[in-house]
C-alpha cells in the first residue's frame, strides 16, 4: 500500500491556513480532478485523476473537521485510528453530496458537461453504504497500558442469508432498470442564457442501483438486509484515552441490496484507578513511607501498573519529595514513547501511640536533630512540584 501523502500537501495549503482557505482549496482540487475535465484523456490519466479527487476528498474530510484536524496535526497518520474517512469506495456523487455545503448542493452533475465539452458520465451507479453503529468501550489502565482484544455482541442490520443481499427471490428476479437503462443516473437539460445546462442526478425508480426487482425475496422483502447479531473482536491499541473514538471499519450495519457496510464507532471511556491519577501518558502515586524511614533512609517497591518497581530513600527525605520514575507511565498512542510515574512521597505520621512508643519520641524531641531547622534549601512542596516541572 502507497504511503499517504501529507493532507495539507495534497490541498496545497500551509499547516496554519483557516477553515475558509481549506474549503477554496478543495473546492479547486476537486474542479481540477473531476472525472468530466479528463473525458479525453488516456485511460491511466482517468484513474490516476479520480485517485485524486478522492484523496483530495479524504484530506478534505480531517482538516475541515476541528477534531480531526487537531488529532491530525498531533499524531499524523499514524494517530488517526481509522478517524479519516475512505472514500474508495464511493461513487463520485456520493462525494459531493457527502461535501454539499461546499459545493452549493450542485451534486455529482455539477455542471462540468457544458464546461468541458461533453456529457456527464462519471456518476455511474450509486453506492449504498450501511448505518454506523455507536458502542462504548470501558476499559482500566492496566488495559490502556497495552493492546487489548476485546469482543462484543451487537445487534445489527445483516445481509439476508436466503437471497444473500441481493433483495431478489433468486438470479432472475432482476432486471435492468428502464428509467436509466442500467447507469443509476437520469440527466436533465435545460436552456439559460449561458446555453445548455445539463444535471445529473439519482434515478428515482431504482434509487441508484441500475436495477430493479420483479420477484422480490420473501424472507427479506427485497431489502437484503435482516436484523440479526454479530461478535466483533477488535484490538484497542495502547495508550487510548477518555472521549476516544475508535472507527472499525465495515462492521456496522449492512447496506440493502449489496451496498457497502457501514462503520462501527468505538468511544473510549477508561475508568478511575484506585491508586494512580492519569494526566496524559503520565502516572501519579502518592507513596507513604514511615518515619524511620524517612530519616535512616530505606529501599522500598512501589507499585506500578506492570508489577513493582525498587526504588531508594535517601536518608533525611522530606514530606513532599517528588521522584519521577522514566517508563513507568502509559505508552502514547501509535509511538514508542512511554510516559512517567510520578511518585509524591509523603511521610506517615502515627495516630495511636502506645505508652512505650511515646516514651521514646519524647526522649528524641529533646535531641538537636529532632528540631526543625529549614534553610534555604528546603523549599516549600508547591515549589519543589514547580521546579520539577520546570527541569
Amino acid at each position: 500500500m502507497a504511503e499517504k501523502r501529507d493532507y495539507y500537501e495534497v490541498l496545497g495549503v500551509e499547516k496554519g491556513a483557516s477553515a475558509d482557505e481549506i474549503k477554496k482549496a478543495y473546492r479547486k482540487k476537486a474542479m481540477q480532478y473531476h472525472p468530466d475535465r479528463w473525458t479525453n484523456g488516456t485511460e491511466q490519466e482517468k484513474k490516476d485523476a479520480e485517485e485524486k479527487f478522492k484523496e483530495a476528498a479524504e484530506a478534505y474530510d480531517v482538516l475541515s473537521n476541528p477534531d480531526k484536524r487537531s488529532r491530525y496535526d498531533q499524531f499524523g497518520h499514524a494517530g488517526m485510528g481509522g478517524a479519516a474517512s475512505d472514500f474508495s469506495g464511493f461513487d463520485i456523487s456520493d462525494i459531493f453530496s457527502h461535501f454539499s455545503d461546499v459545493f452549493g448542493g450542485m451534486g455529482g452533475g455539477f455542471g462540468f458537461g457544458d464546461l468541458f465539452g461533453g456529457g456527464s458520465n462519471s456518476g455511474g451507479k450509486r453506492v449504498r453504504k450501511g448505518g454506523n453503529i455507536r458502542i462504548k468501550v470501558k476499559l482500566t489502565l492496566e488495559e490502556v497500558a497495552k493492546p487489548t482484544e476485546k469482543k462484543v455482541k451487537i445487534s445489527k442490520y445483516v445481509p439476508c442469508e436466503h437471497c444473500h443481499g441481493t433483495g431478489a427471490k433468486d438470479e432472475h428476479s432482476k432486471e435492468t432498470c428502464p428509467t436509466c437503462h442500467g447507469s443509476g443516473q437520469v440527466v436533465r437539460q435545460q436552456r439559460s442564457m449561458f446555453g445548455i445546462i445539463q444535471q445529473a442526478s439519482v434515478c428515482p425508480q431504482c434509487n441508484g442501483s441500475g436495477e430493479i426487482i420483479k420477484d422480490p425475496c420473501p424472507h427479506c422483502h427485497g431489502n437484503g438486509i435482516v436484523q440479526g447479531e454479530e461478535v466483533i473482536q477488535m484490538t484497542i491499541p495502547a495508550g487510548v484515552d477518555n472521549g476516544m473514538q475508535l472507527t472499525v471499519r465495515g462492521k456496522g450495519h449492512a447496506a440493502a441490496n449489496g451496498g457497502i457496510n457501514g462503520d462501527l464507532l468505538v468511544a473510549i471511556e477508561v475508568a478511575d484507578h484506585d491508586i494512580f491519577e492519569r494526566d496524559g501518558n503520565n502516572l501519579y502515586l502518592n507513596y507513604y513511607i514511615s518515619f524511620p524511614q524517612a530519616a535512616l533512609g530505606s529501599s522500598v517497591e512501589i507499585p506500578t501498573l506492570t508489577g513493582k518497581a525498587k526504588i531508594k530513600i535517601a536518608a533525611g527525605t522530606q514530606g513532599g519529595q517528588i521522584l519521577r520514575l522514566q517508563g513507568k507511565g502509559l505508552p502514547e498512542l501509535n509511538s514508542r514513547n512511554i510516559g512517567d510515574l510520578i511518585v509524591n512521597v509523603n511521610v506517615w505520621t502515627p495516630k495511636n501511640l502506645n505508652r512505650e512508643e511515646k516514651e521514646l519520641l519524647e526522649k528524641l524531641s529533646d535531641h538537636d536533630n529532632f528540631v526543625p531547622k529549614p534553610g534555604k534549601n528546603e523549599r516549600s512542596v508547591f515549589n519543589r512540584v514547580r521546579q520539577f516541572f520546570r527541569d
